[in-house]
């Protein structure tokens, strides 16, 4: 058997496949953010491990503890985890979609400057970035930041909690904004610039390569059976581009979970001219070009949850029934944004309600927003000359078949719907399977497993529709950027 983990923003979620490539069964744990003062967003790195422990102890007890060839953790990526001397945790973790960083990243983008860091990386900074909280700690917890020995991302916490290992993965440290991604090593001119030593990294590997196994200690604390072999894991996105297939040359995986993703791979190193896109490593031994806004399916809960205090989601989308003819707007920025925009102050707005608006309208427009927001980064990505013409998509999101068709026609884009939700845990299984040598690689692993249940197709004269919509919707983020109370 191999193990998957995802470790997701609220929730780990973990996955058993067996030696044919099937899903057997998953266990999920929640675990609580914390947002000490508005635009921050933190976790307990020790609840990550405590609940994978749980999780894990579940699972395999429900399947009679089967024999654990080797595991593999998919994680959020960009969190800043730091330890100390004696490998604590010594400050609450900073996540992706903290957006403190305004003055770090700033700094970096307009004095160090966009042209320097985009050599030096491929990517300039954004707000969520890890380099930019690297600093914030620097300026704003001097104590804290003399005391760091060890900095590292949330899934590689985990698997140094399990294995000993200090390592990292290529697609993961992509976003950090400190990694040297076309040459696939650390850019000694951003540690300077962090004030880091290379000793305080991890090492870098790629994905499916194994790092270690988990100890004894741990496995007779959780009762694991087998060798247990660690692979060296992926930052989610990529992840979920390998538990959809979407690897190799030309592929387009979307992803709609907390945070949405278009993942674009490419067997070259590819930057498009304002940076506005992640050109990544990808978990396959390549390169992707990645899109993120970082409100996707969070702002379908949000209005559920906080806005309407309804939890039937399929009843209140059957109430949605003009499809393309909506004139009510939603900028979907609950959390600032991402790609392309890069700014973490702008925020989520409503436009072109009157007298005789709808709640299903309203709704309508939160479910369309989503979908042209990820618009503006597949946009990017067309300009560059890429024909993309089809994608695989993921995510909570891609469970509902409004939501499906929605984004099918306003990304004029043909989607395929896996047999397996499970995305980011998915991947990890087969990354897991290829580190301990079930597969030859991650092209004939994901060949054998990974399976498509449904294919959505766009309708030209809908999709003419919401093109115009598209056209309206790209005035509103010029009108409102800038705009923001103290």
């Amino acid at each position: 058997m191999f193990v998957g983990i995802d470790l997701g923003t609220s929730a780990v979620k973990l996955l058993l496949m067996d030696e044919a490539g099937r899903v057997v069964g998953t266990q999920s744990e929640e675990y609580p953010l914390s947002f000490p003062k508005e635009g921050w967003s933190e976790q307990d790195p020790d609840l990550w491990l405590s609940q994978t422990k749980t999780g894990l102890i579940k699972l395999l007890r429900a399947h009679n503890d089967p024999t654990v060839d080797a595991v593999a953790v998919a994680g959020q990526m960009h969190g800043l985890v730091i330890l100390d001397e004696h490998d604590e945790v010594i400050r609450p973790a900073i996540l992706w979609n903290d957006g403190r960083t305004e003055t770090e990243t700033e700094y970096l983008n307009n004095v160090i400057g966009k042209e320097k860091l985009s050599d030096y990386t491929g990517n300039i900074a954004f707000a969520g970035f890890t380099a930019p909280k690297i600093l914030w700690v620097k300026n704003n917890e001097p104590e804290n930041f003399k005391k760091i020995r060890k900095i590292m991302l949330p899934k590689d916490y985990l698997v140094y909690k399990l294995t000993g290992a200090f390592t990292t993965d290529y697609s993961d440290a992509s976003g950090m904004l400190l990694l040297d991604v076309k040459n696939k090593k650390w850019s000694e001119e951003m540690l300077d610039i962090c004030g880091v030593k290379s000793e305080q990294l991890p090492t870098l590997h790629e994905s499916y390569e194994a790092v270690g196994k988990v100890s004894d200690e741990v496995k007779a604390e959780l009762g694991i059976k087998g060798e247990a072999i660690v692979a060296a894991g992926a930052g989610d996105n990529a992840a979920a581009a390998v538990g959809t297939g979407a690897i190799g040359n030309a592929r387009c995986n979307i992803s709609i979970g907390t945070s949405g993703t278009i993942f674009i791979t490419s067997d070259k190193f590819l930057v498009d001219e304002k940076n506005s896109l992640h050109a990544f490593a990808h978990a396959d031994g390549n390169f992707h070009l990645m899109g993120c806004m970082l409100s996707a399916a969070s702002c379908n809960k949000w209005f559920m949850d906080e806005i309407l205090k309804e939890k039937d989601y399929a009843r209140e989308q059957a109430e949605i029934k003009n499809l393309g003819e909506n004139k009510v707007f939603f900028l979907p920025y609950l959390m600032g944004e991402r790609s392309p925009h890069n700014d973490p102050k702008v925020r989520a707005m409503f436009y072109g309600m009157n007298l005789g608006t709808t709640r299903s309208e309203m709704y309508q427009s939160v479910l369309e927003g989503v979908a042209y927001g990820l618009r503006d980064s597949l946009e990017v990505a067309r300009g560059m000359g890429l024909r993309i013409e089809k994608a695989t998509l993921c995510g909570g999101g891609a469970r509902s078949p409004l939501w499906r068709t929605i984004f099918a026609n306003v990304l004029k884009l043909e989607l395929e719907i896996p047999e397996s939700e499970e995305g980011p845990g998915l991947g990890a299984a087969i990354l897991a399977a290829v580190a301990c040598g079930k597969y030859k690689d991650l092209a004939s692993a994901t060949k054998e497993i990974v399976k498509i249940k449904e294919t959505v197709p766009f309708e030209p004269e809908l999709a003419a529709k919401y093109a115009a919509g598209y056209a309206f919707f790209k005035k509103l983020y010029p009108a409102v950027k800038g705009l923001s109370r103290p």
